[in-house]
């Protein structure tokens, strides 16, 4: 997934998300930071959310089952493997991703997957530690080799 197809995913299901979670519009625009104007257009489908509105959804209600299940998985990992895809660094640790993540190779204790939803990868240590995330299939790949290779040579990583 790209910047703007979040953006659109997200935007269409704000107002379920309100909805089940039981804020009025008031209260939901005013967590957002939005007037309430805005927010009833968003739901309306007649604009769009804006980026920080989306990441400021996701960073709240990261929890929320819909949109788990919108993004495959936590709606952060998602927002921060679009912002900075292809950095490599030891980040959360994960669930080993047992239910959105197809697991693409297995080698030398690292774990190449790809997510079943967002269609982006990332490659986990063998503690289910998140080191890489990329939406570039091939990206993904050539650093998983790098790592299994630097690996295999002894050197650290």
């Amino acid at each position: 997934m790209n910047r703007e197809e979040i953006i659109a995913l997200i935007s269409g299901i704000i107002k379920p998300i309100r909805l089940d979670l039981g804020y009025s519009q008031e209260k939901m625009a005013e967590m957002l930071g939005l007037s309430k104007k805005t927010l009833v257009q968003i739901e309306k489908q007649r604009v769009s959310a804006s980026w920080t509105v989306v990441i400021a959804i996701c960073a709240l209600f990261r929890e929320h089952t819909l949109l788990q299940t919108a993004l495959g998985g936590d709606p952060l990992e998602t927002i921060d493997t679009t912002v900075r895809s292809g950095v490599t660094q030891r980040k959360e640790k994960t669930l080993g991703g047992k239910v959105w993540w197809t697991e693409v190779s297995v080698m030398s204790g690292y774990i190449l997957q790809k997510n079943n939803i967002s269609l982006h990868y990332r490659i986990l240590d063998d503690k289910y530690y998140r080191i890489y995330s990329s939406l570039d299939e091939q990206e993904a790949v050539n650093r998983f080799q790098e790592l299994i290779s630097t690996d295999k040579q002894g050197r650290s990583l």
